[in-house]
């Protein structure tokens, strides 16, 4: 049973398999890797500067001559918790309860040992101007392919479909697709609670039928914990047109992270994970760490984006520099439990295919 369905003619690409565009983690060699490979590679550049940006789009056409994206956030069109709205009108501003959370970060570095990183090590902050920025510069390169990885594309869509860029948006909630939709996006990524990183409150089996639904004549990419075939065919059955795998590249030889973070999604089981905004002020599945433990201790509210990151944001950049997979082992979805070893990016690709294939057939021949 050949693996193919209408995203394959709408993206140029010769099988329905998507690279999640993982912030950092999707740089050039593995998005490459995977374009090669016959899916679509996407960049996750939601930490670039607008000049790293453009160096990793052009890289990028220098090591493949196929389709690939850019996935980039814009979060302020799309907010969860109106909770976050009520408490900052009610009390002090992020900026002023600021201070507080990075003594907090201060203390837990000096308890786990933690030396501030060298200057270049921290991570970048986001910002609504940054979010522009890297905007422009997707629209100046001309991409293939533009996802945003939160939020809403449309006031960009006129330019994006002007330089014949093909559009997704991945969403986690019904109106969420329905705004999308509206905005004349190409193709919708139901992507759910399961998955690694910013995620959605919906389980990923409830959420896919009902977004295809609403989605209408828009196809759909499924998403989260897809680590092998049988998610792939599964996302499927549920009505996507393919899929959209993130934690399953993690752990190959071409993934832009430490290989001690690695290490951890091997070792990691289904219930290594969790969800915590003590990252980026945002819901997000990361491998339960020292960090994301002794803040849901200390009972701090995190701040919201992109606050939270200002304090977490020193506190990754020296575990990352000290290779501490206890602290900062990554952002992970709950299918790392079927990772077992480290893979080239093609091949990863290729079993995932295949097993597809094989279930697909399997399912066939016993409804016979």
């Amino acid at each position: 049973m050949k693996l193919r369905t209408e995203i394959c003619d709408l993206l140029g690409i010769e099988v329905p398999i998507v690279l999640a565009g993982m912030g950092g983690a999707s740089h050039p060699e593995l998005v490459a890797a995977v374009s090669n490979a016959g899916g679509l590679g996407i960049l996750g550049a939601a930490i670039c500067s607008p000049d790293e940006l453009r160096d990793w789009i052009r890289r990028t056409r220098a090591l493949t001559d196929k389709p690939f994206g850019v996935d980039t956030l814009l979060p302020l069109s799309v907010r969860r918790g109106a909770t976050l709205k009520a408490a900052a009108a009610s009390g002090p501003t992020p900026r002023e309860r600021l201070p507080e959370y990075q003594a907090f970060a201060r203390e837990f570095m000096e308890r786990e040992g933690l030396t501030e990183a060298p200057p270049g090590d921290e991570r970048r902050g986001f910002s609504k101007e940054l979010f522009h920025q890297q905007m422009e510069v997707v629209i100046e390169e001309a991409v293939p392919v533009y996802a945003s990885g939160l939020g809403d594309p449309g006031p960009w869509m006129e330019r994006l479909h002007a330089n014949g860029t093909r559009v997704m948006s991945v969403v986690g909630a019904v109106r969420h697709a329905r705004k999308v939709a509206a905005s004349g996006v190409d193709v919708i990524v139901a992507q759910g609670h399961d998955a690694g990183g910013h995620n959605s409150p919906i389980g990923t089996m409830a959420l896919i039928p009902q977004v295809v639904d609403a989605a209408g004549d828009i196809p759909v990419l499924g998403a989260g914990g897809i680590s092998d075939g049988r998610g792939v065919a599964a996302v499927l059955m549920l009505g996507a047109r393919g899929a959209w795998v993130g934690s399953a590249f993690l752990a190959t030889f071409e993934a832009n992270i430490g290989e001690y973070q690695k290490k951890a999604i091997v070792e990691a089981t289904e219930e290594g994970t969790t969800i915590t905004r003590s990252v980026t002020g945002k819901p997000a599945r990361y491998i339960r760490s020292k960090w994301t433990e002794a803040f849901a201790r200390a009972g701090l509210e995190p701040l919201p984006m992109p606050w939270q990151g200002a304090v977490s944001g020193p506190v990754m950049a020296a575990a990352h520099a000290q290779e501490r997979a206890d602290i900062s082992p990554g952002f992970a979805g709950q299918g790392i439990g079927m990772i077992h070893e480290l893979r080239p990016a093609a091949q990863v690709l290729a079993d995932l295919t295949r097993g597809a294939e094989a279930t697909l057939a399997t399912a066939t021949a016993n409804l016979g």
